[in-house]
């Protein structure tokens, strides 16, 4: 398989950021999408002009099919293919859960070392329809900060991987606000106090990043493993917390 690592496979177009790469070979690819980009043109767009697809498929020089699909303002490992055949492949394997999906995020309060939210959730706007939902919480990190909030001087934060179990619209971001444990950054489904309080630190994005996806090749039968790293601003914010013991913040 080729190494997109090298440098193999993907060249971007003289005045383009090229989009990092994390794996690419025949069939399909795993690239590291940046925050604030647009995966592709929807009516959530709201008059975006330029599109994550778009560029990869300059960058790659032919046609490319998206297996799923990352929320604007997150980060991180996104799964593409380069024909049908792949494409339904992979998409089945993600409605079967055969895929496994890691999140870090960063939340308000301490939640417990470990939580299942099981809330369902309807499919965004023009979807009233709810159907089940399911994401486990572990807690990696905390954190006490010199913020004032709700009658305290401090505010307390966390670091967790997400886990979801099904792939529900915002899912994770409408699963911690259920919980009251609001993602940090969010300023849809968030709390606007702590946000600002990540903005005073020059911590300006939100807080969401795809870390990891391992699923089998559907051509090959070879287990992948995918990891994407934090970018600079999400260092940033972990360098603020405490890993809990045993804990890392890796896929």
């Amino acid at each position: 398989m080729e190494d997109s690592k090298h440098g193999v496979g993907a060249n971007a177009p003289e005045g383009v950021p090229r989009v990092a790469v994390l794996h690419v070979d025949a069939w399909l690819a795993v690239v590291d999408k940046p925050a604030g980009l647009m995966v592709h043109d929807s009516k959530l767009a709201r008059g975006e002009q330029e599109f994550l697809a778009d560029r990869l498929r300059e960058q790659f020089g032919k046609p490319v099919l998206l297996v799923h699909r990352l929320d604007r303002a997150t980060s991180g490992c996104l799964l593409l293919a380069f024909d049908r055949d792949t494409a339904s492949a992979l998409g089945k394997a993600l409605m079967a859960r055969e895929v496994e999906k890691h999140y870090l995020a960063v939340c308000r309060g301490w939640p417990e070392e470990r939580f299942t939210i099981d809330h369902p959730l309807d499919g965004g706007p023009g979807k009233p329809e709810k159907k089940p939902a399911v994401t486990r919480f572990e807690r990696l990190a905390t954190t006490e900060l010199e913020f004032a909030s709700g009658g305290f001087p401090t505010s307390r934060y966390a670091v967790l991987r997400a886990e979801p179990g099904t792939g529900r619209f915002r899912q994770i971001r409408r699963h911690l606000k259920h919980a009251s444990h609001h993602l940090i950054g969010d300023t849809s489904h968030g709390e606007g106090r702590h946000n600002r309080h990540f903005r005073m630190l020059g911590i300006h994005r939100m807080l969401l990043h795809a870390q990891r996806l391992a699923f089998v090749h559907p051509h090959t039968g070879e287990r992948l493993a995918v990891d994407a790293p934090p970018d600079v601003e999400f260092g940033k914010a972990l360098a603020l917390f405490t890993p809990a013991p045993g804990a890392s913040f890796a896929g």
